[in-house]
C-alpha cells in the first residue's frame, strides 16, 4: 500500500503544472480494490493528457520465503517542452524498475573492468571447508 501512494504522489507532483489556472477534470477513473487474493488494479486519465495504470499481485501467497508483492504500470504526461513521457514500471523484490525512452541508461562497462568480471567469473573463489 505504502508503495501505491508513493507512486501516485510522484506521478501527481512530477505531472502537475506549476500554478494551475482552474481545476484539471479527471476524465477517467477505474480502482478495482485490494481482492481477496491481494490483487488490486487502478487507471486514471485527466483532462490535461496524463495517464496512469497499475496492478499489482501478491506472488508465492503462503509461503514466508518467496511471498513478495509485484506491481506493473504506466503512466505519461507532456512535458514543459511539449515532449510525451512515458514511463512502464515494475516493483517487486528486485525494487523499482522505471523505463522510459527520456530516462539515461548506465555507461558501458570498461573493457579492463569487463575482462576482470570475465576472468572473476570463470575462476571462483575455493568454499572453506569448515573444521
Amino acid at each position: 500500500m505504502k508503495l501505491i501512494i508513493l507512486t501516485l504522489a510522484f506521478v501527481a507532483v512530477s505531472c502537475a503544472p506549476q500554478q494551475p489556472t482552474e481545476p484539471i477534470p479527471i476524465l477517467k477513473y477505474d480502482n478495482e480494490g485490494v481482492n481477496a487474493d491481494g490483487s488490486y488494479q487502478w487507471s486514471f486519465e485527466t483532462g490535461n493528457s496524463i495517464t496512469a495504470e497499475e496492478q499489482g499481485e501478491l506472488k508465492n501467497a503462503g509461503n514466508p520465503e518467496t511471498e513478495a508483492e509485484e506491481v506493473h504500470g504506466s503512466y505519461q504526461y507532456i512535458a514543459d517542452d511539449g515532449t510525451q513521457i512515458h514511463v512502464s514500471y515494475i516493483a517487486n523484490e528486485n525494487g523499482f524498475q522505471p523505463q522510459g525512452d527520456h530516462l539515461p541508461t548506465p555507461p558501458p562497462i570498461p573493457p579492463a573492468i569487463q575482462r576482470a568480471l570475465e576472468w572473476i567469473a570463470a575462476h571462483p573463489q575455493p568454499e572453506e571447508n569448515p573444521k
